[in-house]
């Protein structure tokens, strides 16, 4: 398929190249002159505006930062809305509200274009060996018409219900990973505080009941004093503003999540903010007067 990609971040950089190495070609943006460039030598077409992209695609992937971004290229003067063809689709992979999502949706379907919101887990580096998870919302029939050209990015695909199912699932995802992320933060913290070796703690707990993949991937980052962002602070803390400006619309009490999104608040206030989100254990260091590391 010819496929418009909109948002070379990240996440997005590797998930295009994903799809070229699958024989699909791309119509990117000319927004990031030096990425385009990238592309474009590996013969990808370079367009200015969302709406030339569209144009020249049969399908649009966005891969934006949060909801106004998305709505405004989907929906925005020269916007993907104003060059989708009829019959085609946008497959938003941003993680975003999922009220956005059906905003997005019922414009489109007003001209003809069908959409799914399909929010990503799995950070960077699942994002460079094309093993993310990828949660869709969406039609039945349009689900099953791309989930190859999903799957071309991912090890996982799975829908979750009508449009802004994907994006509720994701919210959900993103609870867990900040609650488990703190778990270990408090855990290994204590562990140092009375003199046990965090890795030996890490090491002895990892095959039984607490053991995760969060453990796995965020433990030895701690430990190792190695915060370079797989995923940043700030996206997190975008992610569970959305989680709770939902919950609140919807009724529903996250204690818990409103408790993980404060100490991220005192993260960014602290200068972190563009770290990974395992430096949620300095909190508890600065807190507790300790070091977790090796």
């Amino acid at each position: 398929m010819k496929i418009g990609f909109i948002g070379l971040g990240i996440m997005g950089k590797p998930m295009a190249r994903n799809l070229m190495k699958k024989g699909h070609t791309l119509v990117v943006s000319g927004h990031n002159k030096a990425v385009a460039a990238e592309f474009q030598k590996d013969g990808a077409s370079v367009f200015e505006t969302p709406r030339e992209i569209a144009a020249n695609s049969d399908i649009v992937i966005t891969m934006l930062p949060n909801s106004p971004q998305v709505e405004e290229v989907v929906l925005g003067k020269d916007g993907v809305i104003e060059g989708a063809k009829k019959g085609s689709c946008v497959i938003d992979m941003s993680s975003i509200a999922p009220l956005s999502s059906r905003k997005i949706a019922a414009e489109l379907e007003k001209v003809g274009v069908d959409m799914l919101d399909a929010p990503v887990s799995g950070g960077e580096p699942k994002a460079i060996d094309g093993t993310i998870s990828v949660m869709v919302g969406g039609k039945q029939e349009v689900f099953d018409k791309y989930r190859d050209v999903i799957g071309c990015m991912a090890a996982s695909v799975v829908r979750t219900g009508d449009i802004g199912a994907g994006n509720a699932t994701k919210l959900a995802n993103q609870i867990i990973v900040a609650i488990n992320i703190a778990a270990v933060s408090e855990a290994l913290t204590l562990a140092a505080k009375v003199g046990v070796e965090p890795e030996l703690v890490y090491k002895a707990i990892r095959g039984g009941l607490a053991g995760s993949t969060v453990l796995d991937a965020k433990a030895p980052m701690m430990m190792d004093r190695n915060f370079k962002p797989g995923f940043r602070i700030n996206l997190h803390i975008k992610d569970l503003k959305n989680v709770l400006d939902t919950s609140h619309e919807v009724g529903v009490t996250l204690p818990l999540t409103a408790s993980v999104m404060e100490i991220m608040q005192a993260l960014k206030a602290d200068g972190h903010e563009a770290e990974d989100h395992s430096s949620i254990v300095r909190y508890y260091e600065k807190l507790d007067n300790i070091i977790v590391k090796r």
